[in-house]
């Protein structure tokens, strides 16, 4: 079997497949979210990694097996979350600065200041922004006492989470990434495949603190987690992983998460598109000497919004109440929810954004609140489908969908109806750890190619639009209205 390690924002998760591309078996665990001050988001370290450990053991004792029957380990991660540590002692020298954190906010209006925005984009593909890592290195670098004179020493290693989670399964032996995580940084040329020194030296980073960039199916080393030795042969970014998942390898074909963020990727080949409508062009995948790529249209806040109204509002006990609680109404009301709570991502990418509800009244109930909130997460995604068809002059055809949220009807109507194109749920939701594990057997020979893995990809239920086009426009304008508000 394959392990797949699927290390999120606010959990640590771990699948076993078989060849197949069954689950086998699966556990998770959630770790404390630490927010410090307003706009600031970390994870301590120590967790991620005791969590994600904990669970892979965890699942191998849940399916009746042993290590030794696991001929891989596949890992995919929430991207962008920086974490710097001590080279000796394996000690991070702080808490990782989670991607939704908007701390380095005014790094980035500098750079926007000194025009800088032109020569990212080439560069990197991506836009001027607090998501990416390059930005949280900076500051750690300037703001914790010693972390400047210590990275010049070569004491201290950089890494997103995909390279802390290798250095601890390896004890320290192996110090990589995989290009579609690089990519990610805003410190790679992602035409080249290699860190930049340009941008290395705008943003004050030294090389020796970065780590070595593979492909994304490869053995890079062996796990020293159990008495049986592992190779590590798949990494990928959480979105990256999804897509190949999906088994979206033509370019066109497109996929949508819906995690705590909701992050849409569309294949392009083996050519970086420039986008004109503020969406990132970033490396899919890399297997052996070829970079293939995507354009994705990043929304900060998906799922998230449901957490906010179990856990702000107390409208819900649990996530998965939202669908009944929407069901209730047959539409919001005329209630918009933008939930711009880090910002607005793409294609508006506006970091001072707030979240907003407007067109309250006094017939309004929780159930149109809830409603709202689903009709908020498929809006912004039409926004971003939109712009991913003004880049490519490609009208998508389907939208395959997965993620935690993909397990709710309702939304996925409603995102159909507001699409007005059909939307696809395959039977293995979880093709995020799927991804991560079809790379892994890849890495090691457990699957022979591509072209296999796409036979295992199963439709579960296809959900067509049901409303009319004056309907659609009708949401889409008020979307539109609540938007600008949100911006002004």
């Amino acid at each position: 079997m394959i392990l797949a390690l699927d290390q999120g924002t606010t959990s640590s998760r771990a699948i076993l497949f078989d060849r197949n591309g069954t689950i086998k078996s699966v556990a998770q665990k959630e770790f404390p979210q630490i927010f410090p001050r307003p706009g600031w988001v970390e994870h301590n370290p120590h967790d991620i990694w005791s969590s994600q450990a904990g669970v892979a053991a965890e699942a191998i004792t849940n399916a009746g097996v042993s290590a030794r029957d696991v001929a891989a380990i596949g890992i995919t991660n929430q991207r962008e979350t920086t974490i710097v540590w001590d080279r000796r002692t394996g000690a991070p020298i702080c808490n990782a600065i989670v991607w939704q954190d908007r701390r380095t906010s005014k790094i980035c209006d500098a750079l926007k200041k000194k025009r800088l925005d032109r020569l990212i984009a080439k560069k990197t593909g991506l836009v001027i922004d607090s998501y990416f890592s390059a930005p949280k290195l900076q500051w750690i670098l300037e703001n914790v006492p010693g972390a400047r004179a210590k990275a010049r020493r070569g004491e201290l290693a950089f890494g997103t989470v995909d390279t802390w989670l290798i250095w601890n399964l390896t004890g320290g032996a192996k110090h990589v990434t995989d290009a579609s995580n690089a990519s990610r940084t805003m410190l790679m040329n992602i035409h080249t495949g290699d860190w930049d020194e340009e941008l290395l030296t705008i943003f004050g980073a030294p090389r020796n603190m970065l780590p070595e960039i593979c492909s994304s199916s490869e053995v890079y080393g062996q796990s020293q987690l159990f008495s049986d030795k592992i190779p590590i042969s798949g990494i990928a970014g959480d979105q990256q992983a999804a897509l190949f998942g999906q088994a979206c390898a033509t370019p066109g074909m497109a996929k949508n998460t819906y995690g705590t963020g909701c992050f849409m990727l569309m294949h392009t080949g083996t050519k970086a598109v420039p986008s004109k409508n503020k969406l990132l062009t970033t490396v899919a995948w890399k297997l052996g000497y070829k970079i293939e790529y995507a354009l994705e249209g990043s929304i900060f806040i998906a799922g998230a919004v449901v957490q906010w109204l179990r856990d702000g509002l107390g409208i819900i006990k649990t996530s998965a109440e939202i669908e009944a609680l929407a069901s209730q109404a047959q539409d919001s009301g005329g209630v918009y929810l933008v939930p711009a709570f880090a910002g607005l991502g793409a294609p508006h990418w506006n970091q001072d954004a707030r979240g907003l509800i407007c067109g309250l009244s006094r017939g309004t109930t929780s159930a149109h609140l809830a409603r709202a909130a689903l009709e908020g997460i498929a809006l912004q995604v039409v926004d971003v489908l939109g712009a991913m068809e003004a880049d490519t002059g490609i009208r998508l055809k389907e939208l395959r969908v997965d993620g935690g949220a993909s397990m709710n009807n309702l939304l996925l109507q409603i995102q159909a109806n507001l699409l007005n194109r059909p939307v696809v749920r395959p039977k293995i939701s979880e093709t995020t750890a799927l991804g991560a594990a079809y790379l892994a057997g890849l890495g090691v020979g457990f699957w022979k190619d591509k072209a296999e893995l796409s036979k295992h990809w199963q439709r579960d239920r296809v959900f067509k639009p049901e409303i009319n086009t004056p309907a659609r426009r009708a949401l889409l304008e008020g979307w539109t209205a609540a938007l600008n508000r949100t911006i002004q």
